[in-house]
């Protein structure tokens, strides 16, 4: 199979009508890593209808779930077959290091590992007690039928992972769409669903734009969910197009995340070590193009000048390269065009009245930052406030900005006013202010002395414009769902409501 037929349609892969096609580059020195197809329109309507049919007229939806749930864990066995080379690939097509992208990879395991015990677990419905010996009455839950999932470029595989293994745990066909940045290991993921048994028409991918593919699959008639993961502007374009036809939507857009860290947290030196380690791993991992990362350093004022200090000084020190590099802990940003956003935020702060800690640069070229990569330093930015843009909005970089508080009330207020609400961490000695402020946090995800910890079996999503429903846990199987309710009279008779 070559790499230009990565378009999968009704169990078969192949090019693009058009013959279009676009080059994937590695951003760790721009040169060409693959070329993939460039799907259109007719490609869309192709794969929606071999999903419709796989739906009305395949096996799948009434495949039994301890079934489908062996299918998933073969999924997962594959992913971890092939650990390696998923995890290389996707260091050199998103930029990560290779040991974030073989981490993806177990994440990945775990989530169809998980979604496949959820369903296996399952016995029948809800009986709903009628009052009456004469009615039996059931709430059951059905698969929602063809999902159109578009993912991020950041996590090409987790992502795919997080919406593919519960639509199919439920009974789902569907048409992916990952970025036309970082397809490649999306595309990988179809193979193995192929290898794994999968039925044809059931998994297609179409590698392409996000116009005219992505905005065909939210709008099409054929499709009953949309679920979404990516920006703002990008989510609010989907929920308008889903609209018209009102199917299901469930978005996943983004954060603008707080770490709040409390003086008692860092009262000894071993909490104040932990404390700065975690919030260099808060805002700096995969160069900060984490929807849940810590971009937002709110710290006590009484020990903001020595952790400021300590965390520019580590920060300076992290080892920026390609990925697939030894000892490089922070790869590249993803392309030219997101390292000048980068550039354009930290350069809007400065002249707000920001103060440079460190970074804030492109770091000089040497054997593991080849001259063409799209490397920026990891950059802490000391004096900031809610009126600069690089503080309410979503840099996706390896950016982090430094606000300070006195008062708990001022902290959880910081804390919560920004527009998103995906995840925030509160760091304290004392067990009774760590759960009243984790109380008060308006964000779907709170750490308590961590940050960036997730369980399969735990919901993710966010509060305000961080987006609509849940990934993972059962509420993440519920998005794939429909719920019906099944009223059976066992013994029928006239009611005599109109006389005859």
């Amino acid at each position: 199979m070559s790499e230009r037929q990565s378009i999968h349609i009704d169990g078969t892969w192949r090019e693009a009508t058009s013959g279009a096609t676009r080059g994937i580059t590695d951003p760790a020195d721009a040169e060409l890593l693959a070329v993939v197809a460039e799907a259109g329109a007719e490609e869309v309507d192709a794969a929606v209808a071999a999903a419709r049919r796989a739906f009305d007229e395949g096996p799948w939806p009434g495949t039994p779930a301890a079934e489908r749930a062996a299918l998933l864990r073969r999924v997962a066995d594959l992913l971890q077959r092939d650990r390696v080379e998923l995890g290389l690939l996707e260091s050199r097509d998103a930029g990560k290091t290779a040991e974030e992208g073989r981490t993806d990879v177990d994440c990945a395991s775990d989530a169809f590992r998980y979604f496949a015990g959820l369903v296996e677990g399952e016995h029948g419905g809800r009986v709903v007690d009628a009052g009456s010996a004469d009615v039996r009455s059931e709430v059951v839950h059905e698969p929602v039928g063809v999902c159109a999932l578009i993912t991020p470029w950041n996590y090409p595989l987790l992502q795919a992972s997080w919406k593919v293994a519960p639509a199919l745990a439920a009974g789902n066909t569907f048409v992916l769409k990952p970025s036309e940045i970082t397809p490649l290991t999306t595309v990988a993921l179809v193979r193995l669903l192929v290898e794994a048994g999968l039925p044809p028409g059931v998994a297609n991918v179409l590698t392409g734009p996000g116009d005219p593919v992505g905005a065909r699959l939210s709008e099409h008639p054929g499709v009953d969910l949309v679920s979404f993961t990516g920006g703002l502007a990008s989510g609010t374009a989907v929920m308008r197009a889903a609209a018209a036809t009102v199917k299901k939507v469930a978005l996943e857009l983004g954060g603008k995340n707080p770490n709040v860290v409390f003086a008692d947290s860092c009262a000894t030196e071993e909490g104040f070590d932990t404390a700065v380690d975690q919030a260099l791993n808060a805002a700096f991992i995969h160069s900060g193009q984490v929807c849940s990362a810590g971009s937002r350093l709110i710290v006590e004022e009484s020990v903001s000048d020595r952790f400021v200090s300590e965390l520019a000084r580590r920060a300076s020190r992290i080892r920026v390269g390609r990925g697939t590099a030894d000892g490089v802990e922070c790869g590249p940003l993803v392309s030219e065009q997101q390292r000048e956003r980068v550039e354009a935020y930290v350069a809007s702060a400065l002249a707000e009245g920001a103060a440079l800690r460190s970074g804030g640069a492109r770091p000089a070229p040497s054997q593991d930052r080849p001259a063409g990569g799209y490397f920026y330093l990891p950059t802490v930015l000391d004096q900031c406030h809610r009126g600069m843009r690089v503080v309410r909005e979503e840099v996706f970089g390896p950016v982090l900005t430094v606000e300070t508080f006195r008062t708990e009330d001022e902290a959880v207020a910081l804390a919560n006013d920004t527009e998103y609400g995906l995840a925030g961490a509160v760091w304290t000695a004392d067990q009774a202010r760590a759960r009243r402020v984790a109380a008060r946090l308006r964000h779907g995800t709170v750490w308590i002395n961590d940050f960036h910890p997730y369980l399969p079996q735990a919901e993710w999503g966010g509060f305000g414009r961080s987006g609509i429903g849940r990934e993972l846990g059962p509420s993440g199987l519920a998005e794939y769902r429909e719920t019906k309710h099944v009223y059976e009279n066992l013994a029928p008779e006239p009611v005599r409501w109109f006389a005859g």
